[in-house]
């Protein structure tokens, strides 16, 4: 089945997602405006690592985060990496304000420190195997609902999850040349 990817290009990762996607071979686009939400079909989403609380700014500031949560709401396959997964999470322990809101998760912004609290591992993916991780500046979930698979730990800090239609990592997939992260995002999430 050919599938078509966007990927919310307002800051951070977003150019090394469309590498990763380039490299499967699979259709993608950014996503910039409203118009580019509404006027495209699209079978996915993703939000990148970036800084969440400007990404946030600029989904209202593009008047996209109504037409955005309520895509995602309504089962828009969609998954988010570092500042993506603070996008998604319902609660946010060490801050008030959250943004999409969509995912039943308790995350932590920054959970690892500053920049230089940045690291890379190999750790295992449920169903996927060990891979590649990159961290940089990354939060975790310290809770999950029921309906909340847990993917990934490190640390028994869970780093990895997906409900239904939403996908989330701490980490930068991205930023490796392992694809096996947007594949596990493509074969089982986008349908």
């Amino acid at each position: 089945m050919h599938k078509k990817i966007g990927i919310l290009a307002v800051q951070g990762a977003f150019a090394e997602h469309i590498i990763s996607l380039n490299r499967l071979n699979i259709d993608c686009f950014e996503i910039r405006k409203k118009s580019d939400l509404t006027n495209n079909s699209i079978d996915g989403l993703i939000l990148p690592g970036g800084e969440s609380t400007v990404i946030g700014k600029l989904l209202y500031e593009l008047d996209m985060f109504e037409t955005m949560q309520h895509q995602i709401l309504n089962g828009l396959p969609v998954f988010g990496t570092c500042a993506g997964l603070i996008l998604l999470a319902k609660y946010i322990s060490n801050n008030t304000k959250t943004y999409l809101a969509s995912m039943d998760i308790v995350a932590r912004r920054n959970a690892y420190g500053r920049q230089i609290g940045s690291f890379n591992t190999n750790s295992y993916f449920k169903d996927v195997g060990e891979i590649p991780m990159t961290f940089i500046r990354a939060p975790y979930i310290e809770k999950v609902s029921k309906e909340v698979e847990v993917l990934a730990t490190i640390d028994n800090n869970i780093i990895a999850a997906r409900q239904n239609n939403m996908f989330v990592t701490s980490f930068h997939p991205e930023l490796t040349s392992n694809l096996q992260v947007h594949e596990y995002f493509l074969n089982n999430i986008v349908t």
